[in-house]
């Protein structure tokens, strides 16, 4: 199967190969030839399956060749939770479509308004935004929506989850009734079939993914460890496996600082990005990353959602979260696209109970390693879950699930449906993305 065969025409599929991909994966298979179809579409997908340009592509195809926007008008919409989600989403749209001649623009909080408010004034085809900005930008006429064509709710869980339901019914109360929809997510939860239900007419279902498994492609190992230890452990396997680019998750945003001091005083060069980063640092940061000079990449799970690595090969949870499912998010950050990848994580006794979870949600075993000179000590014998206990999730004792909702970035209790305006922080490239941005190429006259 060739991205031809769906349907594209020979400018997007040149941009395509153009970014080093020559076969669709399974999600853009489905979604493609159904969104060229104008279908409304509730898509669930894991994280590094292709999902972005599984909407990208086609919503480009639909927008071309038509006579240019009016004055702060937009003709599509793409609203994501997070600052990173939105870049890189308004990224792969600048990518796709530099053949076809189309004006796009990012808008984002955590930035001067001003800029934004500029790009919009000639009007754009696509807009990516995250909702409070875009409220923001509305209230002051900024943007207008009477001629949206497309919209749609990337990573619409995590929305939920962040507390953006209230933000995004404003939007929806706004547009146009007549316009396709798009709903794309990684779960198909009761909360998403609500929200689905009353914004999608008669949608195409598309499941290419098992509910909250992780990907085949993710090595997924863990080691247990005292948690006194866990610091030098990581270290150890730094330098033992010679590792240039590793992403580690810490849960909260005094662990990422405290482990990059101590990492930098071992010799190894780390950064850290969390909620309390300014958006200049953050960028700095995962640029640094990713051009390889920065070694080591600190990050607690709000800050790391969005980012987009090619062929990142480590990620290392250093802490377990609380919330299982966010575990699954945090692997897929490698192993993206068919590629292989590793995970690797770090536990201590005290975080046997999280590990149970984690395993009963993925419905199997993570393999054991220990690794010499770090053996678990005895007294923490309290953590045999988390030592070579390798029978399948469901032959252990059962105890309730821990009680009380996680602790996100900011150090709050994060509750599903709770209120939020956490949008994350940028990624390489977005403040000069956060304008406009026109591709290549010349406008022709509308066609049918």
């Amino acid at each position: 199967m060739t991205f031809a065969s769906l349907g594209l025409v020979s400018d997007l599929v040149r941009a395509v190969a153009d970014q080093g991909y020559d076969s669709p994966t399974p999600i853009q298979a489905a979604a493609i030839p159904a969104i060229l179809e104008r279908a409304d579409v509730m898509a669930a997908a894991q994280t590094g399956t292709g999902k972005t340009a599984g909407f990208t592509l086609p919503m480009l195809q639909l927008l071309r060749n038509k006579p240019p926007i009016g004055s702060n008008r937009i003709r599509a919409l793409v609203l994501t939770p997070t600052r990173e989600l939105a870049a890189q989403v308004h990224e792969s749209v600048v990518d796709y479509g530099r053949h076809v001649g189309l004006r796009s623009a990012v808008v984002f909080g955590g930035v001067k308004i001003n800029p934004q408010m500029m790009a919009l004034r000639r009007g754009v085809d696509v807009l990516v935004a995250t909702p409070g900005r875009l409220l923001d930008l509305h209230q002051q006429r900024a943007v207008q929506f009477d001629e949206v064509e497309v919209l749609v709710l990337d990573e619409a869980d995590r929305m939920l989850d962040m507390g953006f339901i209230h933000d995004i019914r404003k939007i929806l109360a706004r547009l146009p009734k007549e316009r396709q929809n798009l709903l794309f997510s990684a779960t198909f939860s009761d909360d998403i079939r609500g929200l689905a239900k009353s914004l999608l007419r008669d949608p195409v279902e598309i499941n290419v993914a098992p509910r909250n498994t992780a990907a085949e492609t993710v090595k997924q190992t863990v080691v247990p460890v005292d948690k006194e230890r866990k610091t030098a452990l990581l270290s150890h396997l730094i330098r033992e496996n010679n590792w240039h680019q590793a992403l580690v998750f810490s849960r909260t945003k005094h662990g990422a600082n405290k482990l990059v001091k101590l990492l930098d005083r071992d010799g190894i060069h780390a950064a850290a990005i969390h909620g309390n980063k300014s958006q200049a640092q953050r960028t700095k940061a995962l640029s640094e990353f990713k051009d390889g000079k920065v070694q080591i990449l600190v990050a607690t799970d709000i800050a790391a959602r969005g980012i987009d690595i090619d062929q990142l090969p480590q990620v290392i949870n250093f802490d377990l979260p609380h919330v299982p499912e966010d575990y699954v998010h945090r692997i897929g950050r490698t192993g993206r696209a068919g590629s292989n990848g590793e995970a690797l994580s770090l536990v201590s006794a005290d975080e046997s109970r999280q590990l149970r979870d984690i395993e009963r949600l993925i419905k199997r075993a993570i393999p054991r390693q220990i690794v010499p000179g770090f053996e678990v000590s005895q007294n923490a014998s309290a953590g045999r879950s988390a030592e070579a206990d390798d029978r399948p999730p469901a032959q252990r004792r059962r105890r309730p699930s821990r009680p009380g909702g996680n602790r996100d970035d900011s150090g709050n209790n994060r509750r599903r449906g709770g209120r939020g305006r956490s949008e994350g922080g940028g990624r390489p490239g977005s403040s000069a993305r956060s304008g406009s941005a026109r591709t290549d190429g010349n406008r022709g006259p509308r066609t049918a």
